[in-house]
């Protein structure tokens, strides 16, 4: 069994919170980026909760895209022995 050594445990904790991190700031300009009309612009309400819906679905798939793409990512690097 390999024991992984604490600076090895520091960096998967440091990706771990850069990937969380990162992925609600990205997720954040996704919802931003759909809904921001509705704070902009006098929307029907229906149109609001539409684009809040939309907003909602995009930001949670970017946000999952994001942190899977960081920790493959690091997964993959040379140093790392990926388990």
């Amino acid at each position: 069994m390999d024991r992984r050594t604490q600076a090895d445990r520091d960096a998967i904790t440091t990706e771990i919170g850069y990937a969380f991190v990162s992925a609600c700031f990205a997720a954040a300009l996704a919802f931003g980026a759909v809904y921001g009309p509705v704070l902009a612009f006098s929307l029907s309400p229906s149109t609001g909760r539409i684009l809040a819906v939309a907003g909602g679905v995009l930001a949670a798939a970017v946000f999952l895209l994001r942190v899977v793409h960081v920790l493959l990512g690091f997964a993959r690097r040379p140093e790392n022995d990926g388990g």
